[in-house]
């Protein structure tokens, strides 16, 4: 639509009515999908629906969104070969018997660091830094609210941090689509402005440096350190296959079943920009720097290429120790990419949504609606809180993402202000948000992870959550008012 009208913000004000009355983000994403297209098609309902499923098919047809979908697959494959191949319960072998934690403060501090190191995917950082941890805070008289606080605050706070996961892959998909030049480029800018999750890692690590306690959760750990576990009226979310998957029978734990993939992921990601930059840059001369080559790169194929070379690492390890046979590592893969295929769902319905609100030229309408009626310093704080209010009633952040960035990038653009900090507020603002829902995955692993009871755990994380909200606000009017 070349003249967007106040008609553009209806579907997504229609998927975050969804999501809140439902809080099923999938039928949100696809009902704002459909009425969307149904505007376009001249409120033809029928004729809306048929082109919101072509809209959904020709996501395929780019190939920087298909690269996504296919990593989300790929990393579920590589998630499951490692616990299948006994890494993680290997790297909480060896944690243990080399006895680098001896006291209250260290438990948590072995807590916290878990969480940071284990960036690859936030559940899976979950769980390890609550297998690892739970027994040593159990002995050392810590509570599991304060586990499952801190296993909850360096899980997906740090993955947003961290271009290359699924979480990288997932906005860079969605600002690809969205037509950001160099979305790289302003992904890794708008890290630095992500406020929440900055001051939620670091919080963590104040209240566990000063024994900063406050609310519910001090008198968690005051019942703790009189020797009882729980509350009596509690029932702990515990489920010992979710929490520790055992390796394949006949599998020995070794922690470099872990390390190596992931490591090997990691390293693989500066190569993959590199060759792809490389070949951007081909006809342009010999000239170009080697930051100016991965700048060229590509975001989505670098991603894309570095998992599946972590994946190829582990299968090339599991096969040369004897222990599994091709037909036993396709299998694992299979079943570790088929868990993920819900969140490939998401991805597909949210580049979908994405495009056809460009089309609408939502972001516009809304930019020109404000241009002159607020100062700078209000957009960032109110794209942050709104994203802060989207993510807590649906409980999901990628869904959040969905709705906020192909609004937010657009109206930034229009209002010619740069990009990277309203994708750091509605990136931020999402996790602030999925930190404060009950009903958010990562808040329910957390509390799973932890054995903890799951309301205790979201009463007791709460005032922190809030306190990293109110800072990040102040951050981000700080920032709005130097733009």
């Amino acid at each position: 639509m070349s003249d967007p009208t106040w008609i553009s913000v209806l579907p997504p004000v229609l998927a975050i009515l969804l999501a809140i009355w439902t809080r099923q983000v999938y039928l949100s994403l696809a009902g704002g999908l459909w009425f969307a297209w149904t505007i376009i098609a001249g409120w033809n309902p029928l004729s809306g629906l048929g082109h919101a499923i072509d809209g959904a098919v020709n996501v395929f047809g780019e190939a920087g969104d298909a690269r996504v979908i296919m990593f989300t697959l790929v990393i579920g494959a590589l998630i499951a070969t490692v616990e299948a191949s006994g890494g993680v319960r290997g790297f909480v072998n060896l944690l243990e018997r080399n006895r680098w934690v001896d006291s209250a403060k260290k438990s948590q501090l072995l807590a916290w660091a878990t969480g940071i190191l284990i960036f690859i995917e936030s559940n899976i950082t979950v769980l390890v830094a609550g297998s690892v941890s739970r027994p040593l805070f159990d002995r050392y008289k810590c509570s599991r609210e304060k586990l499952a606080y801190i296993i909850d605050s360096t899980s997906a706070p740090i993955c947003i941090l961290i271009p290359m996961n699924a979480w990288g892959a997932y906005n860079l998909g969605i600002l690809e689509s969205l037509g950001v030049e160099n979305a790289l480029g302003v992904f890794l800018q708008s890290i630095m402005y992500n406020f929440y999750a900055f001051v939620a890692v670091i919080l963590v690590l104040v209240v566990i440096l000063t024994g900063l306690d406050i609310g519910p959760m001090k008198k968690a750990e005051e019942r703790t350190r009189s020797g009882e576990l729980l509350w009596p009226d509690a029932t702990p979310m515990i489920d010992e296959d979710v929490l520790s998957p055992p390796p394949l029978e006949g599998v020995e734990p070794r922690a470099r079943n872990m390390f190596f993939p992931i490591a090997a992921m990691v390293l693989f990601m500066p190569v993959g920009l590199y060759l792809t930059g490389s070949s951007a840059v081909a006809n342009l001369g010999a000239d170009m720097t080697l930051q100016a080559i991965l700048a060229e790169g590509s975001g989505s194929t670098s991603v894309l290429w570095s998992v599946m070379f972590g994946l190829a690492v582990a299968w090339v390890m599991l096969k040369a120790q004897g222990i599994f046979t091709i037909e036993q590592l396709v299998k694992v893969g299979l079943k570790g990419a088929g868990a993920l295929v819900p969140l490939a769902l998401i991805l597909l319905l949210a580049l979908a949504l994405g495009d056809v609100i460009q089309e609408l030229g939502t972001g516009q309408y809304v930019a020109q609606v404000t241009a002159g009626t607020m100062p700078n310093f209000i957009y960032l704080p109110l794209v942050f809180l709104v994203s802060g209010g989207i993510a807590f009633s649906t409980g999901t952040s990628w869904g959040t993402f969905a709705i906020m960035l192909p609004i937010a990038v657009p109206a930034a653009a229009t209002l010619g202000l740069p990009l990277a900090p309203f994708v750091a507020a509605s990136l931020a603002g999402g996790i602030f948000g999925d930190h404060c829902s009950p009903i958010s995955d990562t808040t329910i692993i957390s509390s799973m992870a932890a054995a903890t009871d799951h309301i205790d755990h979201v009463r007791t994380q709460l005032p922190y959550a809030l306190t990293g909200g109110a800072i990040a606000t102040i951050c981000f009017a700080l920032l709005g008012a130097t733009l």
